[in-house]
């Protein structure tokens, strides 16, 4: 039997067998290669491409989808390239594609050190969440207590390794999500997980446990080479040292994570089968830490609001804040927060990914070579890219800038119409129907403010501050976001950028049992909005803030 390789990769150059019927997507799905196939495989995105060097003749003939995309000689979609035969090695390598510019750091704020495992004496001993404190013993002190902080996003995934004796934040590691070759937003993968794709019906239990088992192994094993690598690096085995977990996500990403069921985040009324914070052995889960340890899921709030906005909702401290404030999360999922020490309501805004560069000409995620910042100035075109690299596309920030610049310069109306084409350099472009994507997606995030503005009530001359969570609020420039609606137009001074708050808010809930407690009661305070559902006149409220 023939087999398939990808010399590019330590886990592809020994090769897999050969199984006429199965797709190269399959291929590297099996072996966890990272890949970007945004729709899941469908041959809608054309971002999966790959380069037969040999063994083309096993493959079936190109696609009509395929057709849609300018491929070079030799260059197949993995989704569309299907093994048909079995008559020489196949050997692949991937378009390579770079890697995202990902927010690693929140705010680490100092705060009063109680982690659930400590050293007492000689020994490293386990303390219960309070008010039922246990106290364990855990085994011998080894000159080191350590944990991990991991913030588990729809596209990257960043953790924090934290010494739990003093707090400080040893290393930082970040990595795209490699869930993203089964589809670059939750549906695609909750889409994975519980529906089979040929006869569109659901899946049986048993499939959807082995389809998500499929899921979280990715995540579980990219933190186990990830710590291993930091071995290598120190020179130690740290795995011995790391005690405890703690995992934050949005409610499909934590779910997953510890293998549960997530169909029921696809279907109304849309809500995850457990929400309350979930702790498990690391042998459950495969996670290589000392044995002996704990992996910690914080609290979900509500339907795809997850433990991440708990983490946000913690490091920007609105819960206790006289003012009424808002925590503005934006991304293919955006969340928005509103209240004070007296009430706080959340909702989550179907923004798509447009302004994560997905359904729009030139647009592509935070990588590099992506145009961050746009100027029109005396009719030219100014801009900077991520890594100051040659232009390959327009991320988040860029659009931002580019839609007010547009708006500003009268190039684009109040109704979001342009004559033609905007192009900024070479290829790259807007166009009607990006901008379409554009603003519906602007229009999701607005409405969600404005109606839980409403219903809290507040005024938006009564907001106290807005709080930018992720990495889309971070690199953004305030006043082009003010311009084309996307946050409240308040003071700038009022604007708080808390960079990664969902890592954040995980690495208090590592050092501190009292912060833990905490975000659990915060969670349960929270009252989750469905307002396409509470508001009667939603889809006026949607259709008026497509414009500027």
């Amino acid at each position: 039997m023939s087999q398939v390789f990808f010399p590019q990769f330590k886990k592809g150059k020994e090769g897999i067998p050969i199984h006429p019927g199965l797709t190269i997507l399959d291929y590297i799905r099996k072996l966890g290669i990272e890949i970007n196939a945004e729709c899941g495989g469908n041959g809608k995105c054309g971002k999966c491409i790959i380069r037969i060097e040999k063994g083309i003749k096993n493959l079936n003939e190109p696609t009509l989808l395929e057709k849609k995309f300018p491929l070079g000689e030799n260059e197949r979609l993995a989704c569309q390239a299907r093994t048909i035969k079995d008559i020489e090695d196949i050997i692949i390598f991937l378009k390579s594609f770079s890697k995202y510019e990902i927010l690693k750091y929140g705010t680490e704020r100092k705060i009063p050190l109680s982690p659930v495992f400590y050293k007492k004496g000689n020994e490293v001993v386990k303390d219960g969440i309070l008010p039922f404190s246990i106290l364990q013993n855990i085994g011998k002190y080894q000159g080191k207590i350590y944990g991990l902080a991991i913030d588990i996003g729809t596209t990257t995934i960043v953790f924090n390794l934290v010494d739990m004796e003093n707090g400080n934040v040893l290393e930082t590691v970040a990595e795209m999500n490699p869930q993203i070759s089964y589809g670059n937003d939750v549906i695609s993968r909750i889409e994975f997980a519980s529906i089979n794709k040929e006869t569109k019906k659901y899946l049986e239990e048993k499939e959807k446990k082995e389809k998500v088992k499929i899921l979280q192994k990715l995540v579980i094993d990219l933190i186990n080479t990830s710590i291993e690598k930091l071995s290598d690096k120190t020179g130690e085995d740290l795995s011995q040292y790391i005690y405890e977990v703690v995992v934050v996500g949005n409610s499909t990403m934590r779910n997953i994570f510890f293998g549960l069921d997530i169909s029921s985040l696809g279907t109304i009324p849309y809500e995850p089968v457990h929400r309350e914070s979930i702790i498990m052995k690391p042998e459950e889960l495969g996670l290589k830490i000392n044995p002996k340890g704990q992996i910690y899921g914080a609290s979900l709030i509500g339907s795809h609001v997850g433990a991440d906005i708990l983490g946000d909702v913690l490091a920007s401290e609105i819960y206790k804040s006289e003012e009424i404030c808002m925590i503005v999360d934006i991304g293919t999922n955006g969340e928005v927060v509103i209240g004070n020490k007296n009430k706080l309501l959340c909702t989550s805004c179907a923004a798509g990914g447009a302004f994560e560069g997905t359904s729009v000409t030139s647009g592509t995620g935070a990588i590099e070579g992506a145009i961050k910042e746009i100027e029109i100035i005396d009719g030219r075109v100014v801009y900077s890219t991520i890594g100051n690299k040659y232009p390959v596309g327009i991320c988040g920030s860029g659009l931002i800038d580019l839609l007010a610049e547009l708006l500003n310069k009268k190039i684009m109306s109040k109704n979001a119409k342009i004559n033609q084409d905007f192009y900024i350099i070479g290829e790259i472009k807007i166009t009607q129907a990006d901008i379409y994507q554009l603003i519906t997606s602007k229009a999701a995030i607005k409405t969600g403010e404005e109606i839980l503005m409403k219903l809290y009530p507040c005024k938006i001359e009564q907001l106290g501050k807005i709080y930018l969570s992720g990495g889309f609020g971070t690199f953004i420039k305030i006043k082009n976001a003010i311009k084309i609606g996307i946050i409240p137009d308040i003071k700038e001074d009022k604007i708080i950028k808390i960079g990664n708050g969902a890592l954040e808010g995980a690495r208090e809930m590592l050092l501190s049992k009292e912060r833990r407690r905490l975000s659990e009661e915060i969670a349960k305070k929270i009252k989750h909005i469905k307002t396409n559902e509470i508001e009667k006149n939603f889809d006026y409220i949607m259709a008026e803030n497509m414009y500027f």
